[in-house]
């Protein structure tokens, strides 16, 4: 028994010597990138800031405006899209529009995102918005909103134009806002599909969603000025990821690139949810007309935290004794911390879910009187 206890600390202690892969050490052979999660939280970045030609990545913000007009439904899936001749005139990448041929705001979408038609951007865009160019007023706009600080698009395909810049971190930024619609994932995991009838093949430029385990999209994109570009979604576990890499030598190395960065990400964090673990009880209210009220915490957000400090979290709850009423709703009457160790990683509100109103003394009369007439009985 003692030889076996000595065996396993042996091995516990090999284990605890092998070394942590350290962020830095992740191989990398292109000169821009950054491993986000969804939530904004970076976990490794190298000239992530830089601004650089991103080429069809930037159809990103192209998607993002076309998902966010159908949300709001400016745009639904079945509306007809007509090619113009400045669409057909697209060059690269493209499934060889015809001026007014027509497909349907879907067909348009998919041939964006598993093709990365040029052709289909501008005529989506110009649906959209009128032109291209009012489009891709939009696009910048959208691109503030986003934090996007060092980005500048000029079209809405990612063609070689001056000024045409943007950086990893902002291209994360907008994939996260983008992977919010979850149907987008019904495109860009398309390996391959067909448009105008079975007629014309499409195929996806994203060799990785069939050679990386949870690849989910998103966008590729080359030019000989950006070179092989790459906004990589993945998931497991129920965590997704995102790896951006910029201006890569082949689509070999962009690929191995992203691929490094997701497999250090998944082997070395893991994500909480930032909600209690029980059901968060009522608060009793003095003088109210109700006996409690009922408490909430805003919305689950997620958390990125390091495998090794898993066993660490610990969440506290804490909820005030009595309220006194009235009581409205979004009254704060509690606190939720989480900590890892002794680092707090949030601090959120336990607010009233409704509101209480005060007894009147005409309530309390009818509760005195209601009181009497039950000892009477």
């Amino acid at each position: 028994m003692k030889k076996i206890n000595a065996l396993v600390m042996t091995v516990i202690m090999l284990i605890s010597c092998i070394p942590q892969v350290n962020a830095a050490d992740v191989p990398l052979e292109a000169p821009a990138a950054i491993l986000m999660h969804p939530s904004g939280e970076v976990i490794f970045e190298k000239n992530a800031d830089v601004p650089m030609a991103p080429a069809s990545v930037t159809k990103i913000m192209t998607m993002l405006l076309v998902m966010e007009a159908l949300e709001n439904g400016t745009l639904t899936l079945q509306d007809t899209v007509v090619g113009s001749a400045n669409a057909a005139s697209m060059g690269g990448s493209q499934i060889w529009l015809k001026e007014g041929e027509t497909f349907t705001v879907e067909e348009m979408l998919k041939c964006v995102a598993v093709a990365s038609a040029n052709d289909c951007s501008v005529a989506l865009a110009e649906h959209l918005s009128g032109s291209e160019a009012a489009f891709v007023s939009l696009m910048n706009e959208r691109a503030l909103e986003l934090g996007m600080s060092n980005t500048s698009f000029v079209n809405c395909c990612g063609l070689e134009a001056e000024g045409h810049l943007t950086t990893a971190r902002d291209i994360a930024l907008m994939t996260a806002e983008l992977i919010k619609h979850e149907s987008i994932f019904d495109y860009t995991t398309i390996w391959t599909d067909t448009v105008r009838n079975g007629a014309f093949g499409l195929t996806n430029t994203n060799k990785m969603i069939r050679s990386f385990k949870g690849m989910k999209g998103l966008k590729t994109g080359y030019t000989s000025e950006a070179g092989y570009c790459l906004s990589g979604v993945a998931e497991r576990d129920g965590m997704t990821l995102i790896a951006v890499v910029l201006k890569g030598q082949s689509s070999k190395s962009r690929n191995s690139d992203v691929a490094a960065l997701l497999e250090y990400g998944f082997a070395n964090y893991a994500q909480i949810e930032l909600t209690a673990d029980q059901p968060l009880m009522p608060v009793p209210v003095r003088l109210g007309k109700a006996d409690c009220v009922a408490v909430s915490l805003k919305k689950p957000a997620l958390k990125l935290i390091e495998k090794t400090e898993l066993a660490e979290v610990r969440k506290e709850v804490q909820l005030c004794e009595e309220a006194e009423a009235p009581v409205t709703e979004g009254d704060v009457l509690g606190s939720f911390r989480v900590y890892s160790g002794e680092e707090m990683l949030c601090d959120m509100e336990i607010t009233a879910a409704e509101s209480v109103s005060r007894l009147t003394v005409i309530d309390v009369w009818k509760m005195m009187f209601s009181k009497a007439a039950m000892r009477g009985k």
